[in-house]
């Protein structure tokens, strides 16, 4: 489905740090037809250590994401494997890999659209977590520039207990003995178990474990799910990748830039898209308090909390046919303005 996977040669970029990373690369995959007047672009980002193939699943005919009426464009984050990343960077002449901002990433999306066809205006930036966070920044960043953003499980910033998850899952990567003096030697095995387990219990709710909802997934006890599904989770990704978008997301602030000057109510209140928030309702580290919050400064924006007790995974719905719907449902509101 869609054209194959390509690839933006972005150049020399100077990054917020100031410094330059050398021959960026963007990956990128796109589905149905730009139209003429170049009106009908969706942008959709990738989340936590997903590649294009992992969410293109929400590009369907008939759905929110419909390739026969809109041009959608999937770009790859920033250390994700695909794009730039460690796995695939040469070592730099200054240091080690640079941490990379939301606001360095979508800076060069942005002007990959205009190199490439000439895109100048964006109808959405739909996304999920981290996705949500770089869909925010697109309309802080840009406000002419995007017309619709539907935030899935995301926020503008990232919140204090959202950065403590981060730690910990990060801490359990790096307590490999695999990893040493800042670099893995090896591949971190028990590391990797560790940070799928920490994962497992944030990125779901309580409910979903008291109601036992892992049987879903075909699994015979609560040890058969967590193994199966979660011990070697993040093994199929490089470790050095893992920690470079941890970096990224744990920083994540559409007011960390000279346009705001860490002044988060003016960079949201700057914001002309309609937003459309929509929180998992039990979600453990993107809550619902952060996005009302944000409501009191945004133009335009619903808040649409998902119904559901898959916390954190509401927002990606590959197994949960009623989250999909709520979702689908809304953001069809969202493009039709009703």
């Amino acid at each position: 489905m869609g054209t194959a996977a390509q690839i933006f040669q972005a150049g020399d970029v100077v990054l917020q740090s100031g410094r330059v990373f050398p021959r960026m690369v963007v990956s990128y995959k796109t589905f149905g037809t730009l139209d003429a007047a170049r009106s009908n672009v969706v942008v959709y980002p990738t989340s936590y250590s997903a590649q294009h193939a992992d969410i293109e699943f929400m590009v369907a005919e008939g759905g929110a994401l419909d390739p026969s009426r809109y041009f959608i464009v999937i770009v790859d984050l920033l250390g994700n494997g695909l794009s730039s990343s460690p796995s695939n960077t040469p070592p730099f002449a200054d240091g080690g890999y640079p941490d990379v901002t939301y606001f360095d990433a979508v800076s060069v999306q942005r002007r990959m659209l205009r190199e490439l066809w000439g895109i100048e205006k964006v109808a959405l930036v739909y996304g999920w977590s981290m996705g949500a966070m770089q869909a925010y920044h697109w309309a802080a960043m840009f406000p002419r520039a995007v017309e619709r953003i539907a935030v899935v499980c995301g926020s503008a910033r990232c919140a204090p207990h959202n950065q403590v998850f981060i730690d910990g899952a990060s801490h359990a990567l790096m307590a490999d003995s695999a990893y040493r003096d800042g670099v893995f030697t090896g591949k971190p095995v028990r590391g990797f178990k560790a940070m799928g387990r920490v994962y497992a219990g944030w990125a779901l709710s309580q409910t979903f474990y008291r109601e036992e909802l892992w049987r879903t997934f075909g699994a015979t006890s609560l040890e058969d799910y967590l193994v199966r599904f979660w011990d070697s989770n993040f093994a199929r990704r490089d470790p050095a990748d893992l920690l470079a978008q941890f970096r990224t997301w744990r920083s994540g602030d559409i007011s960390a830039n000279d346009l705001y000057g860490g002044d988060l109510a003016k960079a949201l209140a700057a914001i002309e898209a309609r937003v459309l928030l929509m929180p998992g309702d039990h979600d453990l580290y993107f809550q619902v308090d952060d996005n009302r919050i944000e409501m009191q400064h945004l133009r335009r924006a619903e808040l649409k909390p998902i119904p559901a007790v898959w916390g954190h995974r509401a927002g990606n719905p590959a197994f949960q046919p009623e989250d999909r719907a709520f979702i689908e449902t809304n953001v069809k509101a969202l493009l039709t303005g009703s």
